[in-house]
Order: C-alpha cells, then sequence, then structure tokens
C-alpha cells in the first residue's frame, strides 16, 4: 500500500510560480514512477507530468512544456512539480499518483493517488 500526500498548493498571481510537493509513504518509494495530474471544476482529470523510477525520464502535457519541471528524490520519498509562469487556465486541484510499471500520461493506469492540493492563479 502506497500513501501519498500533496502540498505546496496555494493563490499565486499570474507569471508567478510554485512547487508542489507529494510524499510517499512506502519502503520502495524508487520502484514506482510517479504522475502528477489536474483537475479543473467540471472538466476530467488529466496528465500533468510523469517521471520514471530513476527520474531519468521525464514526461509532459504540451500545454506546460518550458514551465512545469517534475523530479524527485528517491531518499526523500518525494516527487516535486516545480510551476513557473503560471496561467489562469492552471488553476486546478493537483493530484500525485504513483504506479508500480510506467510513468503512464493516462490516469487508470495509475494504483494510488494522494488526496489533491488545490492551485489557483488569479490574473
Amino acid at each position: 500500500q502506497v500513501q501519498l500526500v500533496e502540498s505546496g498548493g496555494g493563490l499565486v498571481q499570474a507569471v508567478g510560480s510554485l512547487r508542489l510537493s507529494c510524499a510517499a509513504s512506502v519502503r520502495t518509494f524508487s520502484n514506482y514512477a510517479m504522475g502528477w495530474f489536474r483537475q479543473a471544476p467540471g472538466k476530467e482529470r488529466e496528465f500533468v507530468a510523469a517521471i520514471n523510477q530513476s527520474g531519468g525520464s521525464t514526461y509532459y502535457t504540451d500545454s506546460v512544456k518550458g514551465r512545469f519541471t517534475i523530479s524527485r528524490d528517491n531518499a526523500k520519498n518525494t516527487v516535486y512539480l516545480h510551476m513557473n509562469s503560471l496561467k489562469p487556465e492552471d488553476t486546478a486541484v493537483y493530484y500525485c499518483a504513483a504506479d508500480r510499471l510506467a510513468p503512464y500520461g493516462d490516469p487508470r493506469q495509475y494504483d494510488y493517488w494522494g488526496q489533491g492540493t488545490q492551485v489557483t492563479v488569479s490574473s
């Protein structure tokens, strides 16, 4: 069983920055690929970024490329999402997720989810 706890969300003005963290309670964090997803009101949950087990491969949805960076620290059992140049359309609840196999873009492939953290970007 993997427990995930996100933190770092909040209210920020457009073009500002935030860093989200997701702490995992699991002995073998390095065995899990990790993903960040987001869900805005009235919309489906969408893929934001993912990282493989070693941290050597990362993936992003087009709308955040060049602005967001996913990283992980396996010694701290934590995955991060660094968000720069934030836009109002980035407003959503952000979730981290873990999977034993691969850093998928499809949320249905992930086994474990955090409770989410709200990010609100004002114009």
